[in-house]
């Protein structure tokens, strides 16, 4: 019979791509890790594991294994749920992971809430980019992530989603800028500005260049940070121009169709009916409407 925690180890090797990584992920040794996969292997009489240097590859086999390891995993979260619905679930910690303006525009207000509609609830909240969110859920150190729809695979069966907000994107023009007091801004007339931008893996920087490229040029990027704020005040120092969400800085509309951020909150599979996700989820929604 194959043991369920070596399917979990297989899964965070799929996820991670090297045997360390995903010992980080488990809290273990990474000899731990590739005793647990030989030991699976062993288990299921099929090698399942390519190994290319340090990085690691699924074979076949070991593909159609993490498939029914998330088959696994899904119906553990949902017996979860079941009992925890039995014994009511009304008491307990729910750890959030969300961006800093989805804290403020839904977190927090739905923290709020929830201290007084159902003060048994704890709601730890880690302030994490988005894209971050989602490897944090799947290894278990979050229960719920708020992140950008479009850093979600479409086909991963490990998650549900369930949309919360979407807000337009804003042009942040420097005092004194050329086209400051206009009611909108074509982005075409700032191909010749520097720009101030997230960095790199961070998905609102993919959201502006390819805006900008839409708009017939790629942006001079000049300045980069995470943060928003930081954004917002190099662009008010005179650094460059900026184009962000609208919940992190107010600016100055695009002019025609504006890049959308569309924000959800997401949970692993199988957990959505845990009456404790359930009470956080409907919070979050109130908070958004």
């Amino acid at each position: 019979m194959i043991d369920p925690r070596r399917l979990r180890v297989l899964r965070a090797l799929a996820d991670h791509g090297t045997v360390t990584a995903a010992a980080q992920a488990l809290h273990l040794t990474p000899s731990a890790v590739s005793q647990q996969l030989a030991a699976l292997e062993s288990e299921v009489g099929q090698s399942l594991l390519r190994r290319r240097g340090r990085r690691v590859s699924l074979t076949a086999a070991g593909e159609l294994l993490v498939r029914h390891a998330n088959a696994v995993a899904a119906e553990l979260e949902r017996a979860e749920a079941t009992l925890a619905a039995f014994t009511s679930g009304s008491t307990g910690p729910v750890e959030v992971g969300s961006f800093a303006s989805a804290i403020t525009q839904v977190v927090a207000p739905a923290l709020a809430a929830l201290r007084v509609a159902a003060p048994g609830v704890t709601l730890r909240v880690r302030d994490v980019e988005g894209h971050a969110s989602v490897p944090l859920l799947l290894d278990g150190e979050i229960d719920l992530a708020i992140t950008e729809e479009y850093r979600l695979r479409t086909d991963d069966r490990r998650l549900t989603r369930f949309p919360l907000y979407t807000e337009p994107f804003d042009v942040v023009l420097p005092p004194e800028h050329r086209l400051e007091g206009q009611p909108d801004v074509d982005l075409a007339e700032l191909a010749d500005d520097d720009w101030v931008v997230t960095l790199p893996g961070n998905p609102v920087r993919d959201v502006v260049q390819q805006a900008c490229e839409h708009a017939g040029f790629a942006p001079r990027i000049t300045h980069t940070s995470d943060d928003f704020r930081a954004i917002g005040a190099l662009v008010r120092a005179g650094a460059g121009v900026a184009l962000v969400p609208r919940n992190a800085v107010r600016g100055v509309p695009v002019c025609g169709t504006a890049p959308l951020r569309r924000v959800v909150a997401a949970v692993r599979r199988g957990s959505e009916e845990h009456p404790l996700i359930r009470l956080v989820r409907d919070a979050l929604l109130d908070a958004v409407r």
